[in-house]
């Protein structure tokens, strides 16, 4: 039993008392026995200046044995034993290296890791536009969407699970079977021929096999860097926006020369030499917590009201953002540029996102994650709004490069408050379960627009819903930054 001891403040300092350390009642008898001792011997040599009754004695004697059985032990609520911060899981009781050629080799896997697996499904849109031309063009482009969604939903999904494995200290063997499926299912994505094919092999296993080489490699950061965490978050979400510039290229030059078969076998090449790195250099500097705080699912994390509403807009905001990145392409088409300039787009966007990072990446280590989120969601929003109306080769340009650069922001930042709201020992969880939030909206996401564009026959609608939604998103990151900050201004 938890006990809380306190002292009052006595007028007269020999009666005051000072408890012992709690929960040991037999130490606290012995001590209040000595410290009786103690008081009655000042009491004797005194006796030959002031005389003090019998009477007298005794009714003092009956007051301090009173006192100090109303001292001894009081109950403490459970409200001020919840808040207790926990030294084996405070961040401020953990020393990070913060830096050093072992931290940075680990930032260099982790960079690897986000080009093979984000970078890689952040190449979609060229996919989707050229299976929408080819191999499945009897399918709606809303149809063929789900399987890029199903890829970006199981990226973030697969972020509860290697957080369990994470924080089990369970990381060599899961990454290594990941990157050997993410590398085998993309040799047989090129031997695909059938839409049910594209779903199971570039859908579900390119996704898994994505999500846990990019989710074991993003948890790993937290345990090396604290308060330049935002400079190695940035290095290694700079590894996607690289990614999503060389693969989209790739594939846009190789099919015509090489056959979308040989391509395919060329880009799990390019992925196993990528892989190869983070298995030597990726490495856990803190003994495994095994199931955290909370479990599995860490319902502890959701008693936390900001943590909440922080996975709400995480939600929404994956509901828009991969809208613009999605159909740019398609509606680039539309409007009459040339499939070699719509591919274009996709990598001038995901390009731009890398030097978002690097903004954001400095930026959030001087005024804080929330604070660089929330104007570039807004940004987003109404980069959403004004996507559709862009019918010039210039303007598309303009809009993909400024949303790339606000895009590559919140990538960079979405993780860091996820850190910030809570311990160590279970940052895998919540981080994983801010993903899971998010694999909802992004599995959602672009099919709605893309049956939003079937219906209305044009892109504005989905511009007006995708912008919607982004500012939902907003409102909760206000409402998550009042009440993590309680003031107007403040780093958060």
């Amino acid at each position: 039993m938890l006990w809380t001891l306190f002292e009052e403040d006595s007028e007269d300092e020999a009666d005051s008392y000072i408890g012992p350390p709690p929960g040991d009642l037999d130490s606290f008898y012995a001590f209040a026995s000595r410290a009786q001792t103690q008081e009655s011997e000042p009491a004797e040599s005194s006796r030959t200046v002031a005389p003090i009754s019998n009477a007298e004695s005794n009714i003092k004697k009956e007051m301090n044995e009173k006192h100090i059985v109303e001292e001894m032990v009081v109950p403490a609520d459970d409200d001020e034993i919840d808040h207790q911060p926990d030294d084996a899981n405070s961040e401020q009781s953990v020393e990070f290296p913060d830096g050093g050629l072992r931290a940075w080799l680990v930032v260099l896997g982790t960079f690897f890791s986000a080009f093979a697996s984000f970078g890689y499904v952040n190449a979609w849109g060229v996919f989707q536009a050229y299976y929408g031309e080819t191999m499945l063009r009897e399918y709606s482009p809303s149809t063929i969407a789900w399987i890029g969604s199903i890829q970006y939903a199981l990226i973030l999904f697969s972020a509860l699970f290697s957080g369990y494995l994470f924080e089990s200290g369970i990381i060599k063997l899961p990454f290594l079977g990941a990157s050997v499926l993410l590398i085998t299912s993309t040799f047989l994505v090129g031997q695909c021929k059938q839409y049910w094919q594209f779903l199971l092999c570039q859908g579900v296993a390119v996704g898994i096999g994505c999500g846990l080489v990019f989710n074991i490699a993003i948890s790993i950061i937290g345990q090396w860097f604290r308060k330049r965490r935002g400079l190695a978050m940035g290095f290694t979400t700079l590894g996607s926006s690289i990614g999503g510039t060389v693969f989209p290229v790739a594939v846009q030059k190789l099919i015509p020369r090489v056959g979308f078969s040989w391509t395919m076998r060329i880009l799990g090449f390019i992925l196993l030499f990528a892989l190869a790195i983070p298995s030597i250099t990726l490495a856990q500097r803190l003994p495994p917590t095994r199931n955290g705080s909370g479990g599995f699912f860490n319902c502890v994390a959701l008693k936390n009201p900001p943590f909440w509403t922080y996975a709400v807009a995480v939600g929404t905001g994956f509901l828009g953002r991969y809208t613009v990145p999605t159909y740019i392409d398609l509606g680039s088409l539309a409007v009459g540029l040339s499939p070699d300039m719509a591919a274009y787009l996709v990598a001038i966007a995901n390009a731009s996102s890398g030097l978002g990072r690097i903004v954001t990446r400095v930026m959030t280590d001087k005024i804080g994650a929330l604070n660089c989120i929330i104007p570039t969601t807004l940004g987003a929003a109404a980069l959403s709004f004004a996507w559709p109306f862009a019918k010039t080769e210039a303007s598309l340009v303009v809009v993909a490069a400024l949303y790339g650069f606000i895009y590559g922001s919140f990538a960079t930042g979405i993780l860091l408050p996820a850190y910030e709201l809570g311990g160590v020992s279970d940052a895998g969880h919540r981080t994983g379960l801010i993903m899971s939030v998010g694999a909802l909206g992004a599995l959602c996401g672009t099919p709605i627009s893309g049956a939003i564009s079937k219906v209305t026959g044009g892109f504005e609608v989905v511009g007006y819903y995708a912008g919607s939604v982004t500012c939902i998103s907003m409102i909760f990151l206000l409402i998550t930054r009042q009440l993590v900050l309680k003031r107007l201004w403040g780093k958060v």
